[in-house]
C-alpha cells in the first residue's frame, strides 16, 4: 500500500492563543480523528523544533529561512490505497481547520532493492 508524508504547515503570526476550553476541544477532535484513521497512520511524527540547518555541497547554513511564507511545523507518515484516500485523511485532520494552517501530502516513492 502506498505511503504518504504529511507536512504540517502554518503561516507565521496567524495562529491565536487558545483558551483551555478551546485546547480541550482541539485535543478531543484530534484524538477522534486519530482513532478514526488509526489503521492508516504509520507514524504520528511530531512537531519540529525551531531552527535547523540546510545542507548543500558547499556547506551548512542556518534554516529554515526567515523569508519563508510558511513554516513546516511537523510531519506524519500515512498509508492509503490511493492519493485520494490520503487527501481524505488530511482533509479531516483538525489542524487543517486552524487559520493559516495546511497539510501538504506527498507520496513516498517505493525504492527497488538495494
Amino acid at each position: 500500500m502506498p505511503k504518504y508524508l504529511f507536512l504540517q504547515r502554518s503561516v507565521p503570526g496567524q495562529s491565536q492563543r487558545s483558551s483551555p476550553a478551546q485546547m480541550q476541544e482541539m485535543y478531543a477532535a484530534f484524538n477522534a480523528w486519530k482513532e478514526k484513521f488509526k489503521d492508516r497512520i504509520l507514524d504520528m511524527g511530531g512537531p519540529l523544533k525551531p531552527g535547523g540547518k540546510v545542507v548543500t555541497a558547499s556547506g551548512a547554513t542556518d534554516g529554515p529561512f526567515v523569508e519563508a511564507k510558511e513554516i513546516v511545523g511537523g510531519y506524519m507518515l500515512v498509508s492509503a490505497e490511493s492519493f485520494e484516500h490520503a487527501l481524505e485523511v488530511a482533509r479531516e485532520s483538525p489542524p487543517v481547520t486552524m487559520p493559516g494552517s495546511s497539510v501538504e501530502v506527498r507520496e513516498i516513492r517505493e525504492t527497488e532493492g538495494p
